[in-house]
């Protein structure tokens, strides 16, 4: 056994915690990975909470295996929407970059092209001895498991992986799309001023996609149960290429926006940012997914974006690899933070009444007061009665 895994494979009794969002209304700020200083605006976002005495003392004095000069080895795999589709995969990824600039850790990525190369693309990060690796998406959880359990001295980070048995080297990082899904639909059904909104969606097969999807019909139609809801699975592909198809996600917006939709959610990797590209040239409002997208998507189409269905991935990834450094790792289910970014440009356009609902409803979802009624998953029951 090599020494960093003797330093780093003794998993402790707690997990770190995930960074919490800031309140709705009380705070501003930008990409997870990037906290910045609390300002007056709506929206849900991260926020580095205040260093706690445990984490300064952390900062002064190196870890075991920083004293004796081994370095954590991180690695991460994608699944097929690739590192910069300024969504899903880059967000996570940027969780491990967070990790090499706070913690010192080594870290490596690779882009899966084909499905059939998920269990490749672990196994060469297992034979070049790294301590950590992190699996991109939901698909990767059946090929992260089985490797977890032939390697039980490495250790897991599965991104959207349920863990429906605990593995100890497997932690599985969730989250409930559904909320954010629900507050993107509250938000475009509170904005629209044609009582039409679309959503261009992943494959529904992929249960986070289903969750987010499920959730902005819920939450469209608790605002208004009259409003007309376009949403478009992109189900009739190979998932290979269900999350790297702009041009249809783009083509199908621009069907949704012709008959009638004023406000489109795009979630689904490349394809959903389709949405925003026809959002952008139809000058109407778009709602991004995952991350902040108004930070990731490119200067030439920020304008479009009212706000995001955010997941954070990037505090969640980085926590758990943390975890990992300093002895604290556990396996099983850990469920991230959800809620939606600020309206950065269109901050002024969006009523103070909405502003008020959609805090209300987030406070809601949190406390249990609000429900989505969504199902975990395509086909399976809703938890409502």
């Amino acid at each position: 056994m090599s020494m960093k895994r003797r330093l780093f494979g003794r998993a402790g009794a707690a997990l770190a915690s995930v960074l919490l969002l800031a309140p709705m209304l009380a705070a501003c700020g930008g990409d997870a990975a990037t906290p910045v200083p609390p300002t007056a605006t709506a929206g849900l976002l991260s926020q580095d909470p205040a260093p706690t005495q445990e984490a300064m003392e952390a900062k002064e004095t190196p870890t075991e295996g920083a004293a004796m000069g081994a370095k954590l080895k991180v690695g991460l795999v994608t699944d097929v929407g690739r590192l910069n589709d300024k969504s899903f995969n880059q967000s996570s990824w940027e969780g491990v970059q967070m990790a090499e600039k706070e913690l010192g850790v080594e870290i490596k990525a690779v882009e899966t092209v084909d499905t059939k190369d998920y269990d490749k693309n672990i196994q060469q990060f297992i034979d070049e001895d790294y301590d950590v690796i992190v699996t991109v998406g939901f698909a990767l959880g059946e090929a992260t498991t089985k490797a977890a359990k032939a390697n039980p001295e490495v250790k897991f980070i599965g991104v959207d992986q349920f863990q429906a048995e605990t593995v100890p080297n497997v932690a599985g990082l969730i989250f409930d799309e559904d909320k954010a899904g629900y507050l993107a639909g509250a938000l475009a059904a509170l904005i629209t001023k044609t009582n039409n909104i679309g959503a261009v969606l992943g494959t529904d097969d992929v249960p986070p996609v289903w969750r987010f999807g499920e959730g902005y019909k819920a939450g469209a139609k608790a605002i208004k149960p009259d409003i007309t809801v376009q949403a478009t699975y992109h189900s009739d592909v190979d998932i290979s290429k269900t999350f790297v198809d702009p041009e249809w996600g783009k083509t199908t917006a621009l069907s949704m926006i012709d008959k009638g939709a004023d406000v489109v959610f795009g979630a689904g990797g490349l394809t959903g940012n389709g949405a925003i590209f026809a959002a952008k040239e139809r000058n109407i409002a778009a709602i991004g997914v995952d991350t902040d997208q108004y930070n990731t998507i490119g200067d030439e189409y920020k304008g479009a974006l009212v706000s995001s269905a955010m997941k954070l991935l990037t505090p969640g990834v980085f926590n758990l690899i943390k975890s990992a450094q300093d002895g604290t790792f556990k396996g099983g289910n850990n469920t991230g933070e959800v809620g939606l970014a600020p309206f950065h440009d269109m901050e002024s356009k969006v009523p103070a009444e909405a502003k008020a609902k959609l805090q209300e409803l987030d406070k809601g979802l949190k406390d249990g007061s609000v429900k989505t009624c969504v199902s975990p998953a395509k086909g399976a029951p809703s938890p409502c009665p």
